[in-house]
């Protein structure tokens, strides 16, 4: 079902591919679905970060799930039986603590197909996507009451299969998810937590997510480029020093990416009260190297490509 990583001549003719593609995207066909605009802040008014991938009227691709987003799927409209997929940045619990939430409320739709859910392999702080889930539905995780849906011996309607991204090779891996969907990812420094971005492919569209990063790999650019949409998160400001700085890009970086991958639109998300009220300065900043359009989500807005 997995491809594994691509590398040299392989990578060039990928990225040439997605290039091609995006210019004959199918926007009619796609939308991107803000679920959580916020982080981990209890009084920010957001949930915290998440995002749904529409293909066709309908929910195909979930990126992080972090609180309240579970409730905000519900608003959307979207039904967890067209879900195919469930990207992971990383594990913080402000990408990841509504995992729960999702899959106990699968007991009560209609899903009967087993569900994907990609993220990054563990290291020495975060442990690996597979292990995260064990822990959460295991026969002696949190929610062991879950287990059926991971323990190939008991009855459910459907299965989560778990696949690690691996995170030596700073360089593309992809995942094709069916006919329709190819997703990509790539290593992204987040300090010392496992993390990588994303990249959805379909109808000739590209929508790319950045997750929490600063920009000291130097690999999202790769990932990104010629992207129809790129998800990139403001979580402080452009005076950020030592830890912040080392965990997030400030926006002068957001803009330096965007440009050199060439993206088509830049949607500024995980907004934080050090970043919320000061939208007209994080534009100035990353208008300084790019030039197309940018724009600031809020809680289940909706972006289309151009």
């Amino acid at each position: 079902m997995f491809k594994t990583v691509i590398t040299g001549l392989a990578l060039s003719f990928v990225l040439s591919q997605s290039a091609m593609a995006s210019s004959a995207c199918q926007k009619e066909r796609v939308e991107l679905q803000v679920l959580g605009s916020g982080g981990p802040e209890l009084d920010d008014g957001r949930a915290s970060t998440s995002y749904l991938v529409w293909l066709d009227g309908k929910a195909r691709a979930v990126v992080d799930l972090g609180p309240g987003s579970s409730v905000n799927f519900g608003q959307s409209g979207a039904k967890l039986e067209d879900v195919s997929v469930v990207m992971l940045t990383h594990l913080h619990v402000d990408h990841s603590a509504d995992l729960p939430a999702f899959v106990k409320g699968a007991f009560f739709t209609a899903r009967q197909r087993n569900l994907t859910i990609l993220g990054p392999e563990g290291n020495d702080l975060m442990p690996s996507v597979d292990q995260f889930v064990s822990r959460l539905f295991g026969e002696e995780g949190v929610f062991s009451y879950l287990s059926n849906y991971v323990v190939s011996e008991q009855d459910s309607a459907f299965k989560l299969k778990t696949k690690s991204v691996g995170l030596g090779l700073k360089e593309v891996t992809y995942y094709p998810i069916g006919k329709e969907i190819i997703l990509s990812a790539i290593p992204v420094h987040h300090g010392p937590i496992a993390a990588v971005a994303w990249r959805v492919n379909m109808a000739g569209c590209a929508i790319t997510f950045s997750g929490d990063m600063n920009n000291n790999y130097q690999t999202l650019e790769k990932l990104a480029l010629n992207s129809d949409i790129l998800v990139m998160h403001n979580a402080v400001p452009e005076t950020a020093k030592g830890v912040a700085a080392h965990l997030h890009m400030t926006p002068s970086q957001i803009g330096q990416i965007a440009q050199k991958a060439m993206v088509k639109q830049l949607v500024v998300s995980h907004r934080m009260k050090r970043t919320i009220g000061h939208e007209k300065e994080a534009e100035q900043q990353i208008k300084k190297t790019y030039s197309g359009p940018i724009l600031f989500a809020n809680d289940l807005d909706r972006f289309k490509p151009f």
